[in-house]
């Protein structure tokens, strides 16, 4: 039997490497996308930046010629930047979302071609807890998940026809070089009295305690592999419950209780 055909986008480290490692050892053939150069036994390596629509589709179509095509799409790239909106540059903002959202965009119009044609494929895209859960100094990161979510929801229902299912996964806190690599932006602490500081600084020490990467990993390939799939995962216990009272609690109540935590 043919090893199904896997491209895990930020693949290259954190949870993105987890998830390849983890398929790899479920026996898919994995390729790893990232704009680093990388190598790992037993899967190969594209380099590319997802938030440029001709680089994903280029990548994509390099996956198929080699491979003949593509059964599962890993959108995991992503990073996060920090910062007060009224102090957040627009070409920060707009970089966040061209990376994490318009990045899993281009990834997935590329594949889905191929996808139809074959009459099968999965898409699973990396979200965050951070989507039902907004996180103040940590807006436009949040927003990003939160369109992840939406579109997964959406474009679900456009391609169930075809044989193509749509799911995401929401991580919460793992420990990975995700928290060393966010942006800082910290222009205007001092007009919001250290809040801002004491939000970042709440949120890194979380992701620190957090969830081992292997174990983010292990879960999206298990999802990966399921013969059905619901449209949003939370991944945790404890994260499910967050989610559940999310959508149980009333908005004022929900963002009542966020900002006692993120942004007192």
């Amino acid at each position: 039997m043919e090893s199904l055909i896997a491209i895990v986008t930020g693949g290259s480290s954190g949870i993105g490497l987890a998830a390849a490692k983890a398929l790899c050892a479920a026996g898919y053939r994995v390729y790893t996308v990232s704009r680093r150069s990388f190598t790992q036994e037993g899967m190969a390596h594209l380099c590319a930046d997802v938030s440029d629509d001709s680089a994903a589709r280029a990548a994509v179509e390099a996956v198929v010629r080699e491979a003949g095509g593509v059964d599962l799409l890993v959108n995991c790239a992503g990073f996060g930047i920090s910062g007060a909106v009224e102090f957040t540059a627009c070409a920060d903002a707009r970089r966040q979302l061209d990376v994490n959202f318009f990045g899993m965009d281009n990834m997935t119009r590329a594949v889905l071609p191929h996808m139809r044609r074959a009459g099968q494929g999965r898409i699973v895209n990396v979200s965050s807890v951070a989507a039902v859960a907004a996180i103040p100094f940590q807006t436009y990161y949040s927003a990003s998940k939160a369109a992840i979510n939406a579109y997964t929801c959406a474009l679900a229902n456009e391609v169930a026809p075809f044989g193509i299912s749509v799911t995401a996964v929401m991580p919460g806190d793992i420990r990975t070089g995700f928290t060393d690599a966010r942006k800082k932006i910290t222009a205007g602490d001092d007009a919001y009295g250290g809040r801002l500081g004491r939000s970042v600084a709440k949120m890194e020490a979380d992701e620190r305690g957090g969830m081992d990467a292997a174990t983010a990993g292990a879960y999206i390939a298990r999802i990966a592999q399921r013969r059905r799939v619901k449209p949003l995962y939370a991944i945790g216990f404890s994260y499910k419950c967050v989610c559940f009272l999310c959508d149980a609690l009333p908005c004022r109540l929900r963002n009542y209780l966020i900002g006692r935590l993120y942004a007192s």
